[in-house]
């Protein structure tokens, strides 16, 4: 019989909790998740399998088949169990626009703890509760400050993309540094001599390379995730504020835009990132 290949029908999530049964391992399914993470830290994808997850254990690796019917549903149950790791204030006391910035902030500190998160997004349903509750959290915060309909959908969407992309790109950096055995810096520094014969051509691009040289790469892309964040929240505040008809109610073609311009839907998620990634 063929595997299903359908992510929502074959969720951890969608299909009723497995039961417990005569024999079970001394083992809890918490136990096994925490290993996992434990193994995708250390080692990413590559270093996770049933087996190695077993001898991790201590168990062999049938053990685990007892709490998870296989790999992908473990993905799915550690990806939540990261989730739980955000901290986010609380929404009658921060306000709309605190609460909406600790969600995309604590939501790109996750995926860098746990870089191998960001491989599985899109692939599996991420419906957990964690995730869920976070998700709540960010939906929350915008409709507090006015979002509806369609246009509050786009505006956590905005947030949540701009988090995963920079989350992305630098998680990529280090990855690439790792195996240099090089901090990012030494990289950047050795492409000096090459854009230096670049600068009649690129002069632009080649100033404002050299404006930032002297800064730690890690803060770079942090300072100018949180740099973008603003601006993205200072946009959504002023879309809040504008004349033109109410939020929330899609035309045809789109969602009514400041003025009276047409915004089309997102076809993918955005990215963002310096330049010097």
């Amino acid at each position: 019989m063929p595997r299903n290949t359908d992510p929502i029908a074959v969720s951890v999530w969608t299909r009723p909790p497995r039961r417990a049964r005569r024999g079970q391992p001394p083992l809890s399914r918490d136990q096994i998740v925490a290993a996992a993470i434990e193994l995708l830290d250390a080692e990413g994808m590559d270093g996770l399998s049933m087996r190695r997850l077993g001898e991790r254990l201590g168990a062999g690796a049938t053990s685990s088949y007892w709490y998870v019917a296989n790999k992908d549903e473990l993905l799915e149950l550690a990806v939540d169990q990261v989730m739980g790791e955000m901290d986010i204030p609380d929404l009658a006391e921060a306000g709309w626009r605190t609460t909406a910035r600790a969600c995309a902030e604590e939501y790109r500190a996750v995926l860098l703890r746990h870089p191998w998160v960001i491989g599985l997004m899109g692939a599996r349903p991420t419906i957990g509760p964690n995730a869920m509750r976070m998700g709540e959290r960010m939906i929350g915060a915008l409709a507090a400050a006015g979002f509806t309909g369609v246009e509050l959908a786009f505006a956590s969407e905005l947030l949540s993309s701009h988090a995963v992309g920079s989350a992305t790109i630098a998680a990529a950096m280090h990855q690439a540094s790792d195996r240099a055995g090089k901090h990012p810096n030494e990289l950047v520094a050795e492409l000096d001599p090459y854009l230096r014969g670049l600068q009649d051509e690129y002069p632009g691009y080649i100033a404002v390379w050299y404006a930032t040289k002297g800064i730690d790469m890690d803060k770079l892309h942090e300072d100018g995730f949180g740099y973008g964040l603003e601006r993205l929240l200072d946009g959504l505040e002023i879309r809040l504020h504008s004349p033109d008809d109410a939020l929330g109610a899609p035309e045809p073609d789109g969602i009514p835009g400041a003025h009276g311009t047409s915004v089309s839907a997102p076809s993918e998620p955005g990215s963002s990132g310096s330049s010097r990634a």
